[in-house]
């Protein structure tokens, strides 16, 4: 009975979320049924329902564990998404705090934060084009200025070492303004009076910072931390196939599971292997979300997912 009261006493709200249930029903967890196609032998003339069972249960997943392409592409995923992960922190939070700091007018402040947020608008192939331009051998413009200087032409695209600090700067400047926007709509919503205190008792501005900005900021970044860990297995497809492509000589520092699991749909054709695959990063996430969620609950309850 109590609960009914509270339905009907808040039925405005359940009204205002039923389109958004719905919508998360239709295409978040309906299509989860699916899952059953990396336990078959797929085709399409009987359908994920009507396909026979893989035999022995879990074939479809022997290439991922067979293969030293996967377990390489496996630890690049990983290596790579933690990279992106801290570097993306660092200099999200590191750049909200700046502007705080920095920048009293509001009008070059905003300039300032929108210059930095249209990298975030930039299509991952427009990226990739521009990439090119700068990392060509022929006439790229890094090579020609090497050139010019007198140095010798480097064959950028040949040394996949030097690739996992370019994937990871071209990650920093497209995602750091959209990250920056969330901690600095954090730390404006701080109460000035904390820092006038702070002042008054003889603090600096790195002490201010230390013990008034990063803990606001604490909760947030927490929360951020869990989310992409929920996804580190997962890679952005759209970077990784844009700035890499089918360059196989990248492949030892650059080749990630979605990038595997692309190749081995296009080559192979088979959806049951290329769906246990991602049935796998899927596992793989979860359980890491949920150990993190754990750390993270033990270093500050409220912080935690659940």
């Amino acid at each position: 009975m109590v609960r009914i009261k509270k339905v009907k006493r808040y039925s405005s709200l359940y009204l205002m979320f039923l389109p958004a249930a719905i919508l998360l029903f239709l295409f978040n967890y309906l299509p989860m049924f699916g899952v059953i196609i990396a336990f078959k032998r797929f085709n399409f003339r009987d359908g994920f329902i009507g396909s026979p069972w893989a035999e022995p249960f879990f074939k479809n997943f022997e290439f991922l564990f067979a293969s030293k392409s996967a377990w390489t592409a496996m630890a690049n995923t990983l290596i790579l998404n933690f990279l992106f992960l801290l570097t993306g922190i660092i200099f999200q939070v590191g750049l909200a705090i700046l502007f705080n700091e920095i920048y009293r007018k509001k009008t070059l402040k905003k300039v300032m934060q929108t210059g930095i947020f249209l990298p975030y608008f930039i299509s991952w192939v427009v990226v990739g084009v521009i990439a090119y331009n700068l990392f060509n051998y022929s006439n790229g413009v890094l090579n020609s200025i090497i050139i010019f200087l007198g140095g010798e032409a480097i064959d950028w695209y040949a040394k996949p070492k030097l690739w996992i600090f370019i994937l990871v700067l071209f990650s920093v400047w497209k995602s750091t303004g959209y990250g920056m926007i969330l901690y600095s709509a954090t730390l404006t919503s701080v109460d000035s009076s904390l820092y006038e205190a702070a002042r008054i008792d003889g603090a600096n501005r790195v002490q201010q910072i230390r013990y008034i900005s990063i803990p606001m900021l604490k909760p947030l970044i927490l929360t951020m931390f869990l989310l992409n860990c929920g996804k580190i297995m997962n890679s952005d497809f759209g970077m990784f196939f844009s700035l890499i492509g089918n360059n196989a000589q990248l492949y030892s520092t650059a080749d990630v599971l979605d990038t595997f699991i692309y190749r081995t749909m296009r080559t192979i054709g088979d959806i049951g292997m290329s769906s246990a695959a991602s049935f796998f990063q899927s596992v793989c996430s979860f359980i890491l979300l949920v150990v993190m969620n754990t750390v993270v609950r033990k270093m500050d309850n409220e912080s935690s997912l659940f």
